[in-house]
Formats: C-alpha cells, structure tokens, sequence
C-alpha cells in the first residue's frame, strides 16, 4: 500500500477533556486513489458503524458499490449491501446499524441492520462492482481484529486494503479508541493535539480524575482484559497501568504516552491510545521491589514486587489464592491457570500489583514468575513429549549465577557446558543442569527427559492427537497432514481421518479441522496445514469442559476424490468400552482400557459404529442416550434402562446428535440397524453425529405405571410430584395430563405435595408470587378427569427469592382431599415466618420451615402443613431442595471433580431433620412426613444427613429395578423421595409411578419427573408390625430387610411382567438385565 507520513493524532475521547495549555488543530486526510473506509466502530450493543472516505478529487456514484459482510471466519460473504447516491470529494458516507444510539444514527447517511450486524471478528469488504476497493479484517478466519473498539484511518493512508484473505493488522493504518467513540464519526478531519508536559508517574497519580497527563515508563506487564489492553509501567517514582485498545509494546520497552487520568474502582489508570503512545527505548525490566504482606498498599501498586516464603491457603471459584507470609496474608490472582497449588509453598512469587475488591493483589505474569526454589534450574517445558527441533530454555532465579549441563546423560557439574542459549531437541534427550554461584556453590542436579515427537511437516493425525486430552502440538503450525473427508460441519469445517493409521489404541486418527468456506466433499483425500489448537466447543459458561483437538487450517489440497472411507470403529467389538469406571487416579495416566473418559478421548474425531444400540433415556436437548454393553453386575431398570447406583456412573452410555432428526424413542426402545458417526465433544459429554440417517428405532414395550396404593378408611395415601414450572400459563395438554396421571395413575392421593408451583403468571417476570390460580387451574383439570375437588395450602414467597426460573418464582404446596383429611385450623404463615413447634403442633397452618436459615438462599423453602386423620395430626413437610447445578461433571476437564452444590443440601437436609426432631420432641405420638424433590440419591451424604436417627426412606424399599423418578442423561435415578417417622414408616408401603422419565412429550410425558405415592396404616394389624421388625432408628432397613420379598406394594406395579414379556428379548443382544 501506498503511504504518506503518518500524522500524530489526538486521544480520542479523552482528547475533549484537554489541559489549558493545550493547542487543537485541525487536519484533512490525503487524496486517495478510491473510496476507502475511513472509520470502524464496534461499540456495545448495536452501536455498530462504517464511514467511508472519498478522497478521490471527484464525486463519486455510490451505487457502483457495495459493501460485504464476513460472518464468523467465512470465506464467502454472508451479507451485502449497494449504497447509493453521490459522495462529494472530501466528504464522508455513515453506514449505521438501525439500532445504535442516536448519537451514532444522528451522523448517519444509511441505516441498515444487516451488513452492520457485525462483531469484532467479521470482516467487512467495499467492493467496486467486482473488484474489492478495501477491507478491514481477514477473510475465512475467524480472528478477533475489532472487538470493542473504534478504528480511525491513518490520514496518510492513500489506497485500500484489497488482498482480503491475509492477515490483518490493526496498528499499522489504524488507530484504535475505546469502546463507544463517535465523535471521529462523521467528518475524516481528526484534531492533532500538541503534547502536554510529561510528569513522573507518581506527579500524574496525584493528579485528579480527567486530567489529560502525559507520562514514561518501562513496561513490566501486558494482560489483554475487556477487549482492551492493560500496560503496567513503571518509573523512579511509582507505578501506573495505561489502558487503551491494542497497545502492543514489549515487556521492558520504555514508552510515553499521553491519556485521561482515571480511577477503575480504586485503581488507578492512564486512558489512552496507540497514536498517543510512543516507544523511546529498551532499558530492559526493572529490578523488582521485595515486599511482604505489609506492604501490599498503594505505594505499590502498579509495580512490579516480590514476595518471599509464601505459601498458598486457599483459592475461590473466580481463581483469587490466598497467601501466607511471615507477616500475615495476601491476596495473588495469576494471570494463567496453574501457576499457584494450594498448600505449596514458594520461596519468590512476582509479579504486578493490582487493586480488585478492597484488595492489592499480587498478579504473577507467567510461570517464571512463580519460583518454588530460588537456587535451582528450571526448563521452559517440563519433561515429557517435546516436538522435534524445539527449544529449550533454563533458567534459575538465583543471582549472579551460571547453569552448566550435560544432554548424553552423564551428571552436570560445574566443569559441564555453560548455558549460554537454548538447547535445540531433535532427538530424545535427558537434560541435566545445575546452578554454580558465584563463590562455587553447586544447586542439586535437576533432570529434564525428552520423548521427540516428530517434526511439524512430518506429522499424522495420531501424531497431533497423542496419548492424552490434549495435542502434544498445540499451538504449532503443521504441514502436509494427510486424511480423508469422513463427515461435514456445514461451511465451517470437517472432519477426516488418517490414511496412515497406527497401532496405538491410545491415539486418535480422526480430527476436525475448522476452515470457513471450505469447498471439500466426503471422500476427498486432502493435506492441510495450519495451526494446531485446542478449542472449546459450545457448553456451560461455568463449566470445565474439555477441549476439542482440531486443525486451524491455513490450506487445504485436494489430493484425490472419491476415495473409500477409513474403516469405522465398532463399539463392542473392536473397542470395548469401561463400564463402570470414568475416571480414577485425577487424570494423571492415560488409560482408554478403564477409563471411560480417556476411551472416548481417544477416538475423538474418528467413524464408529454402534451396533444395536439400546435406548437409555428420552431425547433431550436433541441427543438421544444409548448404549450398546453394559457388564455383568449392571443395574437395569425395569424397562432396560440404565440405572445409577453409588459405584457405577454407566459410562457405557453414549449420546447420539439427532439435531433435525425426527425421532421419539422411549428408555427400551432399541436399533436393529447399527448407527454410524464421528465422535465430538460439546456440553460436558462425547456425542456422536451421525454420518448418515438414523436407522428405525424399535418398539421395546415401555408403558406408563398404574399405582396399585390407595386410601382407606384407615389408611393415608401421600405422594410427591414435581411437575416442571406448572402455572396457569402451562398448555392445557400438559395440564390435563398431570390431572390424569393424579386420577388414573395415582389413584387421587389424600395428600400430594407439589414442587414448582409457578405464581399467577408464570414466567413472566413482573411481580407476581401469588399462585392461587396455578392450583386452581390443577384441582378444576383433576375434577375434570374424574377426581375429588381438592383444596390447597401455600405460602406465597418473597418475590425473586427463591431461584428457579425468574419471574416464575417457584414454590412447593400441597393439594389435599377435603373428604378424606381436613387442615387443622391455625393462621397461615407469611414468606418470613418460621414455624414453632408446641406440644399442640405447629404455630402457623400451612408455614414455611426457618425460611431466614442460610441454608434456603436462592433456593425454595421447605411448606410445612399440619392435618388430621382419623383424630391422628400428621405433619407434611414438602420441600425442594436445591439442584445439582454448579458440580463438576463426570465428563468434565477436573477429576476427582467437586460437589459444588451439595453443602447447601447438607444445610438444607440438616434444618429438616432438626424440626423433625422438635418435632417428636414437643408432641405425643408425632407424625411426620417428609417429601419432595431433594435433587440428590438415596445412597448420598444429604439424604443420610436427612434421615439421621429420626427418619425413615421409603424409596430404599422400593424393589431395586422400580428405584428412579427422574431420568438424567440416560441415567435412571432417584431425586424425589418419601421418609417418615418410625410410627408411620411400620406400617407404610411405597412406590414409584414411573409415567414420565422413560418418555418423551410424544409419548405421554408431562413432566421431567415421576411422582412417588406411599401408603400408611393408621390401624396397623399385628401382622403388619412383624412385617417391620427392626425398623427403630439407625437401623439399616434395606440391607437387613427380612420380609422384602412378601411386603405387599414394594415391588413392581402392574408391570411385573413387561420385561419377561419383551417381544424381542430373548432376539436382541445386550438389551437387558443379564440372565
């Protein structure tokens, strides 16, 4: 491109705000050979704009024109847009998007909210007819070049960027402001400033907030941080950070820059730009100040220090370490993921200072600056593979010191080689070094050894891929990768596979690789080069997911078409899967034989097939759980499904992408016809996405549960039901499906307790807590279907308070049956009121259980209601205890990964159990039963916290196979649950109504959970209480039950028979419990 000299420029918004002795003038851009964009704004929300520039001499004909939108990494123009009208010489045309600000759409000549619909990785192109006239980005890359950010064109720059797909540099035509500029906008005239005074540092801190200063320093750190760049620099007097976009300067550069003093929640920051900063030497980094935990104040901050002797007590979720000194504690949050292990201790910890959250903080910059000992040598790559050719660095921290080593394996001493530059590995090396001091001391000898992996232009597919979660070649650039096209990601990518596979069970052949734009078909033979990375798929913001091997493909050649596919792995054959084990030594061995998640690690990317494959679970967030193994000790469901138990996750599940497939299957329903695909990552789980149609799914006999338990005249029918954010917003066929289930599924219980009542109106968040036509709506569709017209109990709660979706504001309740109990007559309780136990019961009718404990943040609190029956009170305490949301995952990044959620359940299961026990306590002959949705297993530390010596589980004596209320990612398991007192657990019998975890919506599913049902006796035979020996507290009823196989409603219901009955079960392998 054509030149002139580039003019210094002003500091954009920063510039308006000048001291006195400040002089504007103002400067035109340069003629220029065709239209070119002047200005690119990338501001928050739709606060998107172009300007384009004629500097031509002449009017120009816009409508010759026409502006193209690259949309993430695209090859090929995903929107456009023809200008019209005449731009006179000199003057500017604004594209707008239609929903920016009105100080943007003031400045504007066109609204439009397509080709404006940009971010800072979509490039844009001016064409002129065919031929381009400009671009800014690069084209069929998906690069961040203008993320919130305003560009404005050098003045100097004459011709337009033409060459579209090549890389992109900001700075060298352009001049970067803030997020939400505009005052460039509109006129290609920018204000040139005469520079202020420079001050030392600590002169321009002393200043007030907006004073435009002008300062120089060394840089001792660069962290990129909200789309901006945070330089650390310091001079004799103190230390500062200038903040502005793409301030790209080297670490021990001396700069001067001019900007806006600021103050960013106590911190203070310079605020400027590149065009106002300036590189005026390279002193090298300055000696870092040694500190203690004493010192960490503000006449650090903004420097580079050092601490001695610390050692690491904890650190929080968002990756902030507390430190311990000899003089007390700080506070250090690392720049890079690992540095810092709790419990460590480090003889020099450096870094910048900064000041987050009332705190000066320590902030290493890389691991160097984290020193465990100071007299000892390091290596820039820890042993283990190393690619061919690549360099090694040793360093030390120790002063005036020099390392000697040795690389034919002998011992280094002091008469050894002196380091004097990087040790080049080109073949397997063992590396050992040591320090010497000056006055001849010699450290102990540190010992690196290093596997070659083969070099970067001669590497397979298994090769990038290694024996392990991640590439032994991330971030290397690659040549001449061979494989063949197995499936296609739309536009974006594909996956392929080696034509030169090894032996190596451990390493993957397939790979995806990510080229927007892509021209290649499935049987294309290719090379491809590019750049090796580790990617993130799509997933949970807060989750640890693991990472996706995949090529960033620079070129891709087509060497052949047509050619036959790699020949796909058939799961069960020629690869088995683990079938209980997921992970189990915290990732620190590879082992795809008994780890589940290192054997579907390892055949990341590849063709497989699934032979038979049997349904687990219902389609979900469009995948389909299957599996085709399953071991000898499985536990089944009744239908065939997997089930959960305390040492089995079932990692043999698998999940089929039936994204735009129309399927509904049923747990039990299986495939005559194998499924083929590529194995992928996303969400916390592999998936596999089909290669080609999915084969029919069969029939496997799953149907809805009819209980067989209903009330007496002495007996008590009690039941659970979380029915899935039901409000009267819900549609009247879900609505009339919970109210059938209530009559004809669950034979009208005397008492239901529900969970996730919604208020009045639903989602929408406006509000509203009460939720009285919720249950009115319930109790008319029950009375609809047959049923008695139920009355209900509830306390409203404080709006927003008790999680769930907002708005929604969430609650459990109960419905009961006038005719067959009756509610003791007490005031209600409001949201706030915790209910008292007296000898007489409770103080309020219903009442809400300690609703200002801790334990019930964000989370529902527990209804306790009091009623009578047969001149007996019972209390009913439903409840919904908090969800499993924020654990690791079993498939996640992080082993042995964390119960995060589960100490709020403890909390939670400990408040109930304590009104348990001031229960019994204050009254004679107490009832209780506790119910709900308590998002955790029967065999888990909440519901054995729960239970105590006071409580009773009724699901344990559910016969094994029938042991599930909700269906979790093909996991049969159980959430909701039934305990009672002793008196009420003798002479109690229990089951679950499995009508909706096997099913999907199609097959008559009307929430995410089964309703549990449970029986009492209130005039117990004596035949009844020897049926229950043993059953006083601490006793382990399930393990010791001697009568289980005789007690009436503890097995199946009506569906004793299904399996045994299966059309096909003696015919298709794999497809239940093992004979």
């Amino acid at each position: 491109m054509n030149y002139v000299k580039r003019l210094a420029l002003g500091i954009g918004t920063a510039a308006m705000v000048l001291a006195p002795h400040t002089n504007v003038d103002s400067v035109s851009a340069a003629e220029t050979s065709d239209l070119l964009f002047s200005e690119y704004v990338e501001g928050s929300s739709y606060n998107k704009a172009l300007e384009i520039y004629n500097g031509t001499g002449e009017p120009v004909d816009l409508s010759g024109y026409t502006v193209e939108l690259y949309s993430n990494g695209s090859a090929t123009a995903s929107r456009d847009l023809t200008l019209e009208g005449t731009l006179e010489s000199g003057e500017v045309h604004v594209i707008a998007h239609t929903s920016a600000d009105e100080e943007v759409l003031a400045k504007a000549d066109t609204e439009n909210g397509s080709v404006t619909n940009f971010n800072g990785n979509d490039p844009v192109v001016l064409r002129k007819g065919d031929s381009v006239v400009d671009s800014i980005g690069q084209t069929g890359a998906d690069v961040q070049f203008g993320q919130d950010v305003t560009l404005v064109r050098d003045e100097g720059v004459t011709t337009g960027d033409t060459t579209i797909d090549d890389t992109f540099t900001a700075s060298e035509e352009w001049n970067a402001y803030s997020r939400d500029t505009f005052e460039h906008l509109g006129s290609y005239e920018v204000e040139e400033e005469e520079a202020v005074e420079t001050v030392s540092i600590q002169e321009a801190r002393n200043g007030a907030e907006g004073d435009i200063v002008r300062v120089e320093g060394t840089v001792t750190a660069s962290f990129e941080t909200g789309g901006q760049t945070n330089l650390y620099i310091q001079d004799d007097t103190a230390g500062v950070i200038l903040r502005g976009p793409s301030l790209d300067v080297e670490l021990g550069t001396s700069v001067e820059a001019q900007g806006t003093l600021a103050d960013y929640f106590g911190m203070a920051q310079i605020e400027t730009t590149t065009s106002s900063l300036e590189e005026t030497g390279t002193p090298g980094m300055p000696e870092a100040e040694t500190v203690t935990s004493s010192g960490m104040n503000e006449d650090v901050e903004g420097e580079l220090v050092q601490a001695e002797n610390v050692t690491v007590e904890s650190v929080n979720d968002f990756g902030d370490y507390t430190l311990q000194d000899e003089e007390g504690t700080l506070y250090s949050t690392p720049k890079q993921d690992g540095l810092l292990n709790v419990g460590d201790t480090y003889e020099q910890l450096t870094g910048v200072v900064n000041y987050s959250y009332d705190e000066y903080r320590l902030v290493p910059r890389n691991e160097r600056d984290v020193v465990a000992e100071v007299f000892a040598v390091n290596a820039s790559h820890e042993s283990g593979d190393i690619v061919q050719n690549t360099d090694v660095e040793l360093y030390t921290a120790q002063e005036n010191a020099e390392i000697y080593y040795t690389t034919d394996g002998s011992e280094a001493t002091k008469d050894s080689e002196l380091y004097t530059e990087p040790i080049t590995i080109s073949e397997d090396t063992t590396v050992r070094a040591v320090v010497v001091k000056e006055d001849g001391t010699v450290s102990e000898e540190a010992t690196y050894t290093y596997s070659v992996l083969p070099a970067v232009d001669n590497v397979d597919i298994h090769d990038l891929q290694g024996a392990g979660h991640t590439s032994p070649y991330e971030g290397e650039a690659v040549k001449d990768v061979s494989g063949v096209v197995t499936k296609l990601d739309g536009s974006s990518g594909f996956y392929m596979q080696s034509v030169n596979p090894d032996d190596d069970i451990k390493t993957s052949e397939g790979i995806y690789v990510y080229r927007s734009g892509h021209n290649v078909e499935v049987g294309d033979e290719l090379t491809v080069d590019g750049e090796v990375t580790e990617w993130r798929e799509e997933g949970y913001d807060d989750a640890n997911d693991l990472l996706t091997t995949q090529i960033t493909a620079s070129e891709v050649t087509t060497v052949a078409s047509g050619v036959d596919l790699p020949e796909t792995t058939v799961i069960g054959e020629d690869r088995v899967q683990p079938t209980e084990n997921v992970e189990d030594d915290g990732m620190t061995s590879f082992d795809p034989e008994t780890d589940g998640l290192d054997f579907y690690e390892s055949l990341e990317g590849m063709l497989v097939e699934l032979p038979n494959a049997t349904v687990t679970g219902p389609v979900k967030y469009e995948e389909l759980p299957v599996f085709v193994e399953a071991s000898e000790d499985q536990a089944f469901t009744d239908v065939g499904g997997l089930r959960l138990t305390e040492n089995d996750l079932n990692p043999e599940r698998m999940f089929i992408d039936v994204d735009g497939e129309n399927i509904s299957a049923k747990v039990g329903d299986y495939f005559d016809e194998p499924i083929t695909g590529v194995v992928n990552y996303d969400y916390s789980n592999y998936k596999i996405r089909p290669t080609g149609d999915l084969p029919e799914v069969n029939d496997g006999g799953a149907e809805e549960e009819f209980g067989t338990l209903e009330g007496s005249e002495t007996e008590l029918s009690v039941a659970t039901y979380n029915m899935e954010n039901f409000s009267p917003e819900t549609s009247p066929e879900k609505t009339a499906r919970i109210a059938e289930q209530m009559v004809e599924n669950m034979n009208a219980p005397d008492i239901v307790g529900l969970v996730e009542v919604q208020d009045n109106s639903g989602n929408e968040d406006d509000g509203t807590v009460d939720g009285s036509e919720s249950y009115e709506t319930l109790i008319a569709a029950i009375e609809e279907a047959g049923g008695p017209t139920y009355e209900y109990a509830e306390v409203a709660p404080e709006d927003g308070q008790d999680g769930g979706i907002p708005g929604g504001n969430i609650r459990v309740g109960v419905i009961y049956n006038p005719e067959r109990v009756s509610m003791t007559d007490k005031p209600t309780g409001e949201a706030t009121t915790a209910v008292e136990v007296t000898e007489d019961g409770l103080s309020h009718n219903p009442a809400r259980i300690a609703p200002q404990n801790e334990a019930w943040d964000e989370s529902r609190k527990p209804l306790a209601a009091e009623f009578e029956f047969n001149g007996e009170k019972v209390i009913v305490v439903t409840n919904h205890f908090n969800s499993k949301g924020g654990d690791g995952a079993p498939f996640g990044s992080e082993h042995p990964y964390e119960l995060g959620s589960e100490e709020q359940r403890m909390q939670q299961a400990a408040s109930i159990r304590e009104f348990t026990e001031k229960v019994e306590t204050e009254m004679e002959n107490a009832n209780v039963v506790v119910m709900g949705d308590l998002n955790d297993f029967v065999f888990s530390n909440p519901l054995e916290e729960l239970e105590g010596d006071v409580l009773n589980n009724l699901i344990k004596d559910v016969d094994a196979e029938d042991r599930y209320t909700y269906n979790y990612q093909g996991n049969a398991q159980v959430l909701d649950h039934i305990l009672a007192t002793d008196a009420l657990y003798e002479n109690s019998q229990i089951e679950t109504i499995n009508v909706n975890s096997n099913f999907g919506t199609e097959d008559g599913r009307a929430s995410d959970h089964d309703p549990v049902l449970a029986l009492f006796n209130f005039e117990a035979e004596e035949e009844n209480e020897n049926q229950h020996p043993g059953k006083g507290k601490g006793h382990d009823k399930w393990n010791d039950h001697p009568v289980h196989d005789e007690h009436p409603g503890k097995g199946k219901k009506k569906k004793e028979d299904k399996w045994d009955n299966h059309p096909v079960h003696d015919e298709h392998p794999g497809k239940g419990p093992k004979r």
